[in-house]
């Protein structure tokens, strides 16, 4: 029984950074997919994974994250990568993370970065605070000091709504960060096309989420 739905943010709720980040590489003539290598070089120590986990304020991240790219021989405007995560919503996720709020715990697991002012990234009077409120639970890397897929990021959730890791259903667009989810016990549900992956979250609830 499916007592409680995590979902991601960006990528799942929000379109893929992913887009941004090829149209970025496009535009200044980086061979596709740049950044997703240079995230995945070292991938729980580089500046990526610090920045997520806080330990890197913006300005830092920016420095470390161009040496590690000129490391591999390219020369990245990391500032550019920052302004590359601003997505457009998902209506249709939003409504389907209403839905669930209404019969199940919901939590927002998210790897994200430090507001420079401290706190959570995600302004309350923004459009995007407004679906951060929607939720029972948000789980803020940048906040919690771990992140996806650090099995750690996970319990905490379960520990924050009080479920068991098999009462779970898991949305994300990554399957590294699945992995873990799956092996405590999370169904999960990889999004690719976000129908697909509603409709499989409609069929992981049972009841309809459109």
């Amino acid at each position: 029984m499916i007592t409680a739905a995590l979902f991601d943010f960006g990528g799942v709720i929000l379109s893929s950074p992913f887009e941004a980040f090829n149209a970025y590489e496009t535009e200044v003539g980086l061979p596709r997919d740049t950044i997703r290598t240079i995230n995945s070089t070292n991938p729980d120590v580089n500046a990526w994974a610090r920045f997520e986990r806080g330990e890197l304020n913006p300005a830092g991240f920016v420095e470390v994250f161009e040496v590690e790219a000129a490391a591999l021989g390219h020369t990245v405007d990391a500032q550019r990568v920052l302004d590359s995560l601003k997505g457009y919503v998902r209506p249709e996720m939003v409504e389907a993370v209403r839905r669930c709020g209404e019969r199940l715990k919901t939590a927002m697991l998210t790897n994200n970065f430090r507001d420079p002012a401290g706190g959570s990234s995600h302004d309350p009077k923004s459009e995007l605070g407004a679906i951060v409120a929607m939720f029972d639970e948000v789980v803020e890397s940048s906040v919690v000091g771990v992140r996806k897929p650090e099995p750690r990021f996970y319990e905490i959730a379960c520990e924050r709504l009080g479920v068991a890791p098999h009462e779970c259903v898991f949305l994300d667009d990554l399957g590294i960060n699945l992995k873990p989810a799956k092996a405590m016990g999370m169904t999960t549900i990889k999004v690719v096309d976000p129908a697909v992956a509603l409709a499989e979250l409609e069929s992981a609830v049972g009841f309809p989420l459109g």
